[in-house]
């Protein structure tokens, strides 16, 4: 197996994109069509979505369903349930099962969904169809979406660089089912360093968002003086982007910011699709 840089030569799609700028950042949107171009080409290979789409969610509850077991083990149940976000799999594994015992009449706990500042999806998106990568080799979905041609800044939290979320997670959001905020990167990392003198275990950036946000949960229990449970989903180790933590502590590590042009022009240029009755 061999493991390749995107946006990469190797596809025609890629060296567009070098092309046109050869200091390209990259996006999870451009991996995807470099990945989708490549394996079309063929027979004996097959693309292996690995988030976002319907059954992926669906494979993920595994964690939510041994959440709701744990938390039965302990006596408890959360009050909140927070989860990081970029294309929606890690949020949907924690959050969907308990969203469904609120639905079938349990308890219901706040979702709360912490992307992070410079790939707002959720809370800066617009809800429409769209393409899942930048090369518009893949079926229209309805999803919040930032514009397949929107390209993130090349923040430390790669499996958040994404222009869209999941469909299921984004009809949650339209329904009013979780909510959404997004941090800035130095105080994620500030939550994840503080995580890590504590817990003894160094989080990956993408699970920084969601200690920020448990950690913000808790300091507003504190403001309000009430005493919640809070859930929150450590989707992974920190221990192959060690660097990040390095130019944390270098004091390296700065807050990227998005183009608002950009932004906008990539929400204008999504595809005309009606809306059916």
């Amino acid at each position: 197996m061999c493991r390749l840089t995107s946006p990469s030569h190797e596809t025609v799609y890629g060296r567009s994109v070098l092309a046109k700028n050869p200091d390209h950042p990259g996006s999870l949107g451009i991996a995807i069509s470099e990945a989708v171009e490549l394996a079309v080409q063929r027979e004996d290979t097959k693309y292996a979505l690995g988030s976002v789409l319907n059954h992926v969610l669906l494979h993920q509850t595994i964690i939510g369903q041994e959440a709701m077991l744990q938390m039965q083990m302990a006596n408890d149940w959360p009050d909140v349930v927070v989860g990081c976000a970029g294309g929606g799999s890690n949020l949907a594994g924690i959050a969907f099962p308990f969203i469904g015992h609120g639905l079938r009449g349990g308890q219901k706990p706040r979702i709360v969904a912490v992307e992070p500042a410079a790939c707002p999806t959720l809370t800066r998106g617009k809800y429409a169809y769209d393409f899942g990568d930048t090369g518009h080799m893949t079926p229209l979905t309805k999803m919040y979406t930032l514009g397949s041609q929107f390209t993130p800044p090349g923040f430390h939290a790669g499996g958040l660089r994404y222009h869209g979320m999941a469909p299921l997670v984004s009809h949650c959001k339209a329904l009013g089912l979780l909510e959404a905020v997004a941090y800035d990167q130095v105080a994620c990392f500030e939550a994840g360093v503080l995580f890590a003198r504590n817990e003894g275990i160094v989080p990956a950036p993408e699970s920084n968002h969601a200690i920020k946000g448990a950690i913000e949960e808790a300091m507003r229990c504190k403001r309000e003086g009430k005493a919640e449970t809070i859930l929150f989903c450590l989707s992974g180790h920190g221990h192959f982007d060690m660097t990040s933590y390095q130019k944390y502590f270098a004091g390296e590590l700065t807050d990227e910011h998005y183009d608002e042009t950009e932004l906008a022009l990539a929400l204008a240029s999504l595809p005309n699709v009606p809306e059916t009755v």
